[in-house]
């Protein structure tokens, strides 16, 4: 049971951010490895449909026009929920050996990885810290 709908998204976030330190762990794993093609995970879109379902749409939005009968119509089903996409990095010179994985990307985006993971744990410890706290003044009264 999720205290509120933040925490859900936060607790999806977290399962992204993990399996995102998967891949690039992977890919350090094979720097070695013969034609190996380096991944990454893109989740950010899947996310921002994920707060959308949970919290619904923006409050102000921009009306697609249409000046013509065989314009697409905009969709506005949001009851799926996105998934992340695991891709080949693109952009990155291979080596004589077909190999894409560049160390000092791996090790920057790990890094990176790693300070957005525990920022969105501090975020959910304080997420947390702040309903017991009300509960805790509550049970007082």
């Amino acid at each position: 049971m999720e205290i509120s709908r933040a925490a859900i998204l936060a607790r999806k976030a977290l399962d992204y951010r993990s399996l995102r330190q998967d891949l690039i762990s992977s890919n350090i794993a094979n720097v070695d490895t013969p034609n190996y093609q380096a991944r990454d995970i893109s989740f950010e879109e899947a996310l921002v449909q994920e707060r959308q379902r949970l919290f619904g749409p923006p409050a102000k939005t921009l009306e697609l026009a249409t000046t013509h009968a065989n314009h697409i119509q905009a969709s506005t089903d949001n009851s799926t929920p996105a998934q992340a996409t695991i891709f080949f990095r693109d952009g990155h010179t291979a080596r004589n050996d077909g190999n894409t994985v560049d160390l000092d990307v791996e090790t920057t985006e790990m890094a990176k990885n790693s300070v957005m993971y525990n920022a969105l744990i501090n975020g959910l410890k304080k997420h947390g810290s702040i309903f017991r706290s009300v509960l805790e003044a509550s049970a007082k009264v």
